[in-house]
């Protein structure tokens, strides 16, 4: 049976299973018995009704600690198995699996936000989450799409179905620090449906006023209140670009491209790489949200370990 105490001898399996290191893992692990605390308090039931006897009575479960929980979850995330796959490696049925899966997922945002990597999901506090010494912040934004089942009523099946991509998606939009190579906002979990400049508008964010915004084709005519927006010149119909567009094209893209490499952190978590099997109502926005922080957990330790 898959524990902390077996696994955290082995450093590289340690990593390939949930994505973290040791150090990180521990981190994250100072903070999850107070998330979990807060979330399900001692005095309370799971339905939380006040508890007629104390806590700790009847039979003990397979993932009794703190560590057990969360690696069982950050295994969960990173390697997305099948639910009976996880109870052979950890002991449980395929209901507890179940059940162990939603259960410590509020946890695990609640913690990231104690650590303060958890990204921004108010728009209308995003504003105020950039360091006042940061000095005209440079945002990217841009939209991303995941996949899912597809669903049986047709008419869910028309709202999920992306064009672009041809497959029945949940689309998210995110923003970027290019300098502080992290998930700084993640709006609402959208339907494959929805356009990316549309969600933009819908969600309303406020931008630090000395911000400058680098934007793609795909937020043509979006305008926010901030000091500058950059996007790359499109090829004129019957026409060429000029050296002098192409080279800015170029270095616009080269500040773009960093986005794409912060989602493909975010992505490590093959839970919102693969096809989402788990359709329940709030599940991929949860998991999203939880993939961002902890890319952005493994962005600011490593990058303190580089400048050490």
């Amino acid at each position: 049976m898959l524990t902390y105490t077996t696994l955290q001898s082995d450093r590289r399996k340690f990593l390939a299973l949930t994505g973290l290191t040791v150090r990180e893992f521990q981190q994250l692990l100072a903070a999850f018995p107070p998330a979990y605390q807060r979330v399900y308090p001692a005095d309370h039931t799971s339905e939380g009704c006040p508890r007629q006897r104390a806590a700790g009575g009847g039979c003990k479960g397979q993932l009794p600690r703190s560590e057990d929980k969360l690696l069982f979850l950050l295994v969960y995330l990173k390697t997305y198995p099948l639910q009976v796959v996880m109870g052979e490696l950890f002991g449980l049925s395929q209901p507890q699996v179940n059940y162990w899966i939603h259960r410590p997922l509020p946890v695990l945002q609640v913690a990231l936000d104690r650590l303060g990597v958890r990204p921004e999901r108010d728009p209308r506090h995003f504003a105020q989450t950039h360091p006042t010494a940061e000095r005209e912040p440079r945002l990217i934004i841009d939209g991303t799409e995941r996949r899912r089942q597809r669903p049986k009523s047709p008419e869910k099946q028309a709202l999920h179905y992306s064009g672009r991509n041809k497959k029945h998606c949940d689309k998210n939009v995110v923003i970027v620090n290019a300098r502080r190579k992290r998930i700084d906002y993640l709006s609402g979990t959208y339907p494959g449906k929805a356009h990316e400049k549309k969600i933009a508008d819908a969600e309303g964010i406020t931008y630090p006023p000395e911000a400058v915004l680098y934007k793609d084709s795909g937020f043509q005519g979006y305008e926010p209140a901030v000091k500058e927006t950059c996007q790359a010149k499109k090829k004129p119909p019957r026409g060429e670009l000029t050296a002098a567009e192409k080279r800015t094209n170029r270095k616009l893209a080269r500040i773009r491209v960093k986005v794409e490499h912060d989602l493909a952190g975010v992505k490590r978590s093959r839970i919102v790489k693969d096809v989402l099997r788990n359709t329940k109502e709030g599940v991929s926005d949860a998991v999203m949200e939880a993939s961002c922080g902890l890319h952005n957990l493994r962005a600011e330790n490593r990058k303190r370990r580089l400048r050490s």
